[in-house]
């Protein structure tokens, strides 16, 4: 009997067109990039041949995908990356919904309201509705962030099977930004389990020091978990009482949010959570935990 040996097949390799796969690189190093980028920190980040480069670039900005800036010699994102934007937010009935769900979420509680979706380790930010404090938390729409670090990123981490996790997390220590942010592998498994257990998670001071943060998964049409929803508190404002209206308001919104997009299974955490006195438990006992030295009054 012949033994044939397998081999993986170019057909399950990812195809890759290097001219599409710069145009790319190009955009989204300007993204993530609020003042524009020039013409040699592209090449150096990128490694692209001046002559190349610059065909590319003349090419972009005539479509329109990038605006030259004359008096800094910087490239920002054109309109076309707007109207690309503004097309997805169309074409996701969640967002629009949630948007609405969102206005009278913060017309209740009165501080500012995230939507997140996740994207391999970090947090895409899709929507946001603030408050009408002078001090609130300033953040924007398609701003990315770590999500070990975030609370909507660990609600959505944590709907995901565990070895999804360990594959994306497969690095001894995390990126850390203050004193209470996750720091390895480890410590966010077992964070995720708590998170978890509860139905929520929270953000204490991880990303940004001075704010509290609880989230919540929001279930889509498949009953998987497609985005999540954030309040964000400064520490000044953080309050038992508070926290619970927070967390029972954001539980409800989500279910409201699955509701309107199709998914009429209700998740049974978050009806519980729902319930003021089973929020002001779970309030209770996350003040009370060893793990996050919080102090409420």
């Amino acid at each position: 009997m012949t033994v044939t040996k397998t081999t993986k097949s170019a057909a399950a390799e990812p195809r890759s067109v290097k001219s599409a796969e710069r145009v790319l690189d190009i955009l989204e190093l300007a993204i993530a990039k609020d003042h524009g980028v020039s013409f040699m920190e592209l090449t150096a980040a990128l490694s692209i041949p001046k002559s190349s480069l610059h065909a590319l670039l003349d090419v972009m900005v005539r479509r329109q995908y990038l605006e030259p800036m004359s008096d800094t010699r910087r490239y920002t994102l054109g309109i076309r990356t707007l109207e690309a934007g503004e097309a997805y937010m169309r074409t996701h009935d969640m967002i629009d919904v949630a948007r609405q769900a969102m206005q009278a979420l913060v017309a209740e509680v009165n501080e500012t309201t995230q939507l997140a979706r996740l994207s391999g380790r970090e947090n895409v930010y899709l929507a946001r509705v603030d408050s009408s404090h002078a001090l609130r938390l300033l953040s924007e729409t398609g701003r990315r962030l770590q999500a070990h670090a975030t609370g909507v990123g660990k609600a959505l981490l944590a709907q995901m099977p565990e070895d999804q996790v360990q594959a994306l997390y497969d690095e001894p220590e995390l990126p850390v930004y203050t004193g209470t942010t996750i720091a390895t592998p480890e410590a966010l498994s077992e964070e995720l389990e708590r998170t978890r257990r509860r139905g929520f998670a929270i953000d204490n001071q991880e990303y940004t020091p001075g704010v509290f943060c609880l989230a919540v998964p929001v279930f889509g049409q498949r009953g998987t978990a497609e985005v999540s929803l954030s309040v964000s508190v400064p520490l000044t404002r953080v309050s038992k009482s508070a926290l619970t209206q927070i967390l029972a308001r954001l539980a409800s919104t989500s279910l409201e949010i699955s509701r309107r997009t199709g998914n009429p299974a209700d998740n049974t955490k978050l009806v519980a959570l729902s319930d003021p006195d089973m929020a002001a438990a779970q309030i209770e006992a996350l003040a009370a935990s060893p793990h996050y030295g919080l102090s409420l009054s």
